[in-house]
């Protein structure tokens, strides 16, 4: 979850509902945009998803 809210209920539904990660996005552009080369890099480069079956 990608959002400005950072109130306390809406971080409980977010991973209530199945979400990997709750994050507040800074409003200043050059905030976001390092905290968006931050996301690459964990969910590209660091993160490792489950196997999927091929069959």
């Amino acid at each position: 979850m990608l959002t400005t809210s950072e109130r306390g209920e809406e971080v409980h539904k977010s991973y209530s509902l199945g979400a990997n990660s709750f994050i507040v996005k800074p409003v200043n552009f050059k905030e976001f945009s390092e905290k968006i080369n931050s996301l690459k890099l964990y969910w590209l480069m660091m993160n490792r998803g489950p196997e999927i079956d091929p069959s």
